[in-house]
């Protein structure tokens, strides 16, 4: 058996593609002589400048061209964190005249989590939406939940766990009739399903670059025209004043080519293939030893989260070191801590000790799928 020590380059095999995804090789071509030639100031007006304005319209183009959205509503920030933190905030400190209670989910990314933790400290009122066994918000607790005081919703399009797709649009149908401001963080869901910016009707949407085959360190706020929204970043007059900082060109150029190839290719169906054979493989092999986390169909073609029953996940995964993925609870001196997550779904205790989730992308082959699932089967199975 390989081992973290010994084992070669060929034995590796990447499954965490919902952590972060390799950048594309055509997004790193486009991006290098921003890094080496053209490297003049975006905001400047002389000869240096010109194809960095060019090469950052064209990323906004692409962008718009994948989202279905206009150009002009397209902030650059540098990643989803800083984008879901300048929704909630901005949000808030434009809005509170108005009223100061947030809703949002129990499932979220800590980056919108601890956002709405912050704005409580200072006087605002957070409500924290359950879930179902499957990760899925009830409509109707949203609706009962909102009260003349709400000025801001913000619920994930795709949980990053469990691959949950939230019905964003029955959402938006909700918030607009109330003049509320509905935010999704659709991080995970980008590149992976098909992700309509007019379609969905939400107001604001995150956007990160190292879910989409682009750089880290790089993500798109879109705002809707007529949304009451403070700058995060305070300064200069860049992006039209809505985010002050000089713009990573690079980065910005890398961003642009990975949704141009977004919306270019078509992985959706070979992923899904993929990470049916996957699970199909595991479920004959553990049989009732193992049970598939989130909903089974509204839920993202490439995440496969999977509770290995009367196992630990850091156990699992010390036993196959070759492979990339992500554990769902964490063992601290003897007890076991599940994700929010899962503990939002209800999972049991020991249920949710041996969650592992994997995460497959553009470049997972079927061989890689075959291998994975015959080291898991050959070293846990018992």
């Amino acid at each position: 058996m390989a081992t973290g020590l010994n084992e070669t380059v060929e034995d590796r095999i990447y499954l965490d593609y919902n952590a972060s995804t390799p950048i594309d090789p055509e997004v790193l071509e486009e991006m290098l002589p921003f890094l080496t030639s053209y490297y003049g100031n975006p905001s400047s007006s002389h000869w240096a400048s010109e194809k960095i304005k060019v090469a950052i319209d064209l990323a906004r183009q692409r962008i718009a061209t994948l989202l279905n959205c206009k150009t002009s509503e397209i902030v650059f920030t540098s990643g989803g964190s800083e984008s879901n933190n300048h929704a909630i905030k901005g949000s808030y400190f434009a809005n509170r005249h108005r009223g100061n209670h947030i809703i949002t989910t129990k499932v979220e990314h800590p980056s919108v989590l601890n956002p709405c933790v912050f704005l409580e400290s200072i006087g605002a009122k957070v409500t924290y939406l359950d879930v179902d066994a499957y990760g899925l918000v009830d409509i109707s607790d949203l609706a009962a939940a909102i009260t003349k005081d709400t000025i801001l919703v913000s619920i994930m399009h795709a949980n990053n766990e469990v691959g949950t797709v939230q019905p964003l649009q029955e959402m938006a149908q909700i918030t607009s009739r109330r003049g509320i401001i509905l935010h999704t963080d659709a991080a995970q869901s980008l590149g992976k399903i098909e992700v309509n910016w007019d379609e969905m009707n939400v107001n604001l949407l995150t956007v990160a670059g190292h879910k989409l085959y682009a750089p880290k360190g790089v993500g798109a706020l879109i705002i809707r025209e007529g949304t009451a929204l403070i700058p995060h970043n305070h300064g200069a007059s860049h992006e039209v004043g809505r985010r002050a900082g000089t713009e990573n060109v690079p980065f910005i150029v890398g961003l642009g080519k990975a949704a141009d190839i977004a919306h270019r290719r078509n992985d959706h169906k070979v992923i899904k293939t993929l990470s049916n054979l996957f699970w199909k493989k595991l479920s004959d092999a553990f049989k009732d030893r193992i049970d598939m986390n989130g909903h089974p169909d509204k839920r993202l073609p490439n995440t496969l989260n999977v509770s290995f029953i009367g196992m630990i996940g850091e156990e699992i995964l010390a036993k196959i070191p070759e492979i990339a993925a992500t554990t769902g609870s964490a063992c601290h001196t003897g007890s076991i801590e599940m994700s929010p997550v899962l503990k939002a779904m209800k999972l049991s205790p020991e249920v949710a000790a041996g969650t592992v989730r994997f995460s497959i992308g553009r470049y997972t082959t079927e061989n890689e799928i075959e291998r994975a699932c015959a080291m898991i089967i050959e070293r846990i199975r018992v």
